[in-house]
């Protein structure tokens, strides 16, 4: 994937290695600059004479996440010393402690680093098998670093060694591998996502999601041609791909453990490529980021791709209805009708509401022709839903309770957090159109009249509906994300169906 700096290798230890002069070592500083007991027996030079305590005083640094202290250390075994706080030592303060510890070390790297020694143990207690599950992730996610340039990439970590006294457990050596396949998975969509659209478009991203998934056991990739949107009654997805020279696709990408149950929950994420807005044209400024726009079939595909690696004992499918939105003579015009799937038409009143015309007919599509049995839709689909919940919260709509619990449960697991918004029937009237079924722009609250537009397309089943237009893109780094495409929703995906169907059986990292 071209842009994409390696990932460094992570080795889980349940001790200490012996340090060396390439070495970076973290020290986690828990509240109050309460020190971790292993250290005087690790680092002896670190505490004798308070050392590191004096350091930390020097600095303020009192355990608070986020905080960081570099230590001058004599010998150079290891190189660097940085201290970082890691707070109660809940699951958000390790993400954000390894987060913090590994751009540091990636700084140091420049300067001849080679590997970073991530001691998890505190004052608190050992890790167990969620800290270092969050730990391998959060140490290959905020290291990801995408360029597109004729420079080489700075000089980056070649390995990340997280230390847990209880590595060696079952539990915890099966919760590194699974945090090792998941970021994978989640680079993979953040790859996707930033991969600049002159080079994406709906055939690349066809292609893209074939040439990684296809080879992973029980996974089939379909794609769907102009010709079979046009025998399948795609309107939605061949209106707004109608405007740009690169024809749009249907990705439809299955996995199904021989030991699934009856269940089967399909994702559908929106693929639009890019998006102008088509003759509702954008400002500038509001182009800027719509290469990521994709985001959510970005995140789909992602959990697909990972619960088929981790061997997640499910059927699951991912859906991504992928199109272009842009201006030309084929565009789709205001006040056009156009019908979908399942025979309901929507007007069009506005062409930059693309995204929920090329999500009806992917949850359409899914309810008739794919046996699913649970609906949940990704899309980066409102500017209403950045002014409500920021940047960093997706907003969350579900038609049972049951759903919706479940995948806020996970999100805050994967470290992905989701609001619960209402799906307000009092809102319903504004989608009335006197031509069709609906209209695709009744106005605000533009989050809740986006989702109530999609309802009727998931029929009866259970279906949410994950507004991921803030979070799918971060405009700085902060914990394990970093600048641009976030992969945001693939982790959330990937929890609730492990939930359901736990790993069936010590998971081997596919290449």
């Amino acid at each position: 994937m071209p842009g994409a700096a390696p990932l460094p290798r992570v080795d889980v230890l349940s001790a200490l290695p012996e340090l060396g002069p390439d070495d970076v070592l973290a020290v986690p500083v828990g509240s109050g600059a309460a020190l971790p007991p292993w250290l005087s027996r690790a680092v002896p030079a670190l505490v004798e004479g308070d050392f590191l305590t004096g350091a930390l005083a020097d600095t303020g640094n009192r355990g608070r996440t986020g905080t960081v202290t570099n230590v001058p250390i004599a010998g150079r075994r290891p190189r660097s010393v940085v201290a970082v706080g890691v707070g109660e030592a809940t699951v958000p303060d390790v993400r954000s402690y390894v987060a913090t510890a590994v751009r540091r070390g990636q700084t140091l790297a420049e300067h001849g680093a080679r590997r970073l020694v991530l001691p998890l143990d505190t004052s608190l207690a050992p890790a167990g098998a969620d800290e270092v599950r969050a730990a391998v992730e959060a140490a290959l996610l905020a290291g990801y670093r995408f360029r597109d340039t004729s420079t080489p990439h700075p000089r980056r970590l070649d390995t990340v060694a997280v230390v847990a006294a209880d590595a060696d457990d079952g539990a915890v050596t099966a919760a590194a591998v699974a945090g090792q396949v998941t970021a994978g998975s989640v680079a993979w969509a953040r790859d996707l996502v930033n991969t600049p659209s002159n080079v994406k478009n709906p055939a690349w991203l066809a292609d893209q999601a074939s040439t990684r998934l296809e080879g992973l056991p029980h996974v089939t990739v379909t794609v769907l041609g102009p010709d079979e949107l046009r025998a399948g009654g795609f309107g939605g997805v061949l209106a707004v791909g109608g405007g740009s020279a690169t024809p749009p696709r249907m990705i439809i990408a299955a996995y199904r453990h021989p030991s699934a149950g009856p269940g089967h929950p399909v994702l559908v994420g929106k693929g639009i490529t890019f998006d102008t807005g088509g003759i509702s044209i954008k400002p500038n400024a509001g182009m800027r980021e719509m290469k990521t726009d994709m985001a959510g079939g970005a995140a789909v595909l992602a959990a697909v791709d990972a619960a088929a690696r981790l061997g997640v004992r499910v059927a699951v499918t991912a859906v991504v209805p992928a199109a272009e939105n842009a201006v030309s003579g084929g565009s789709y015009r205001p006040a056009d009708v156009v019908r979908h799937v399942d025979g309901r038409t929507t007007e069009v009143l506005n062409t930059d509401a693309e995204g929920r015309m090329v999500l009806a007919d992917g949850l359409a599509y899914a309810r008739l022709e794919l046996g699913a049995t649970v609906l949940v839709d990704v899309a980066t689909l409102t500017g209403a839903m950045k002014v409500a919940l920021g940047t960093r919260t997706a907003g969350l709509y579900a038609t049972t309770d049951g759903l919706a619990e479940a995948l806020r449960t996970a999100g805050a697991h994967a470290g992905e957090p989701a609001w619960r918004m209402p799906l307000a029937e009092e809102h319903r009237g504004l989608l009335d159109s006197a031509v069709a079924d609906a209209n695709n722009a009744p106005g605000n609250p533009g989050g809740t009249t986006a989702a109530l537009f999609l309802r009727p397309f998931a029929g009866d089943l259970p279906w949410a509906h994950l507004d991921i237009a803030g979070p799918a893109r971060a405009g700085s780094d902060d914990a394990e994300l970093v600048k641009g495409g976030t992969g945001f929703g693939a982790r959330t995906l990937l929890r609730r169906l492990e939930a359901g169907a736990p790993i069936s059986v010590p998971p081997a990292v596919l290449d």
